[in-house]
C-alpha cells in the first residue's frame, strides 16, 4: 500500500501530462488507487477529470518536426529534431541543419537515429552535421526518432508537416490496386496527412484495436456515475454506444474528414479511389508531435 506521503510531485506531474486533469485532481486520484498509475487514470476518466485517451501533446522540449517527399511520391520520410530552447528552434542555423537532415533520411531510408546519424549529408555523416551544429548553436542537438516509408505497390505516400513552428508531422502510406493519376493523388495523401495531424488517429481500423483495449473501455464507461441506478439492459446499451464512439474516434478510416466532416475517412477513400482510377486503402501512418515520448503510427 502507497501512504499519501509517497505520492510525489514527480508521480502526479506524470499523471497530469498524460489525462490533462487538474493537478489537485491527479494528487486525488493517485491516493484514491494507493499510487497505481494506470489505475489512477482509470479513476480520472470515471469522475470526468480526463478527457483524453492518449497522451497530450505537451511538448517536453524544444525543436522541429521536419519531413520530406520524393517527386513521385514513393519515398517519404519524418524526422523530430530536439535542441534546448525555442528560440534555437528557430534560429535559421538550426532549421538549415534540420533540413539537411531531412534531405538525408530520405536518401538513406533509415528507419532508426543511430542509421540515421551515419548517413551522409553535404559530403559529411549527419553526426558531424550534428556535432558542427552543437558548436555553432551552443545548444545540445539530438535526433529523437525517424520514420522512412517506401511504396513497394501502386499507391502514393503524402506527408504533412504543421506550418506553424514544425511541431508536428505525418505521414501515410496509401496503397492501390492500379496506378494512380500522379499528382491528384499526391494532393489527395497530403490531406490526409493533414487530417491525421489533425485528428491524431491511433489505429487504421476498428479491427486492428487490441480486444485489451476494447475491455478496458468497456470497464471504464461501466464505471461512471451517471450509470448508477439504471436497469441492466439500458446500461449495456449506452456502455455499447460510448464504447463504439470511442473507438471509431480512436481509427482514421471512421474519423469525420477534416475537409467534409459529413464523411468519414473511408467513404472518403472510396469516392477519391472512384475518381483516380484505383481502390484506395491506407496501410500505415505515422505522426510525430514534439516532444511527445509515445505518437500514433499504425500499419496493417
Amino acid at each position: 500500500m502507497v501512504k499519501m506521503a509517497e505520492i510525489t510531485a514527480s508521480m502526479v506531474k506524470e499523471l497530469r501530462e498524460k489525462s490533462g486533469a487538474a493537478m489537485m485532481d491527479c494528487k486525488k486520484a493517485l491516493v484514491e488507487t494507493s499510487g497505481d498509475f494506470d489505475k489512477a487514470f482509470e479513476w480520472l476518466r470515471q469522475k470526468g477529470a480526463a478527457t483524453a485517451s492518449k497522451k497530450a501533446s505537451r511538448a517536453t522540449s524544444e525543436g522541429v518536426v521536419v519531413g520530406r517527399v520524393s517527386a513521385d511520391g514513393k519515398k517519404a520520410c519524418l524526422v523530430e529534431i530536439n535542441c534546448e530552447t525555442d528560440f534555437v528552434a528557430r534560429n535559421e542555423e538550426f532549421v538549415g541543419i534540420a533540413n539537411k537532415i531531412a534531405d538525408a533520411a530520405l536518401a538513406s531510408g533509415s528507419n532508426s537515429a543511430d542509421d540515421l546519424l551515419k548517413a551522409q549529408a553535404d559530403g559529411k555523416s549527419v553526426q558531424e552535421l550534428v556535432t558542427e551544429g552543437i558548436a555553432k548553436t551552443g545548444e545540445n542537438m539530438v535526433i529523437k526518432r525517424v520514420e522512412s516509408f517506401e511504396l513497394k505497390t501502386p499507391g502514393v505516400i503524402g506527408l504533412y508537416v504543421h506550418t506553424l513552428g514544425g511541431k508536428m508531422g505525418a505521414l501515410v502510406e496509401i496503397v492501390s490496386d492500379k496506378e494512380l493519376k500522379a499528382d491528384d493523388a499526391q494532393a489527395f495523401a497530403r490531406e490526409l496527412a493533414m487530417h491525421i495531424v489533425s485528428s491524431k488517429p491511433e489505429y487504421l481500423s476498428k479491427e486492428e484495436i487490441p480486444q485489451e483495449i476494447i475491455d478496458n473501455e468497456t470497464r471504464i464507461e461501466s464505471g461512471k456515475a451517471d450509470l448508477a441506478g439504471k436497469k441492466e439492459e439500458i446500461r449495456e446499451k449506452i456502455v455499447s454506444g460510448r464504447v463504439e464512439k470511442n473507438l471509431a474516434e480512436r481509427c482514421l478510416t471512421l474519423q469525420p474528414f477534416v475537409k467534409d466532416p459529413g464523411q468519414t475517412v473511408d467513404a472518403v477513400l472510396k469516392a477519391k479511389g472512384k475518381e483516380l482510377g484505383g481502390e484506395l486503402k491506407p496501410k500505415r501512418f505515422a505522426i510525430f508531435i514534439l516532444g511527445a515520448s509515445d505518437d500514433a503510427g499504425n500499419e496493417e
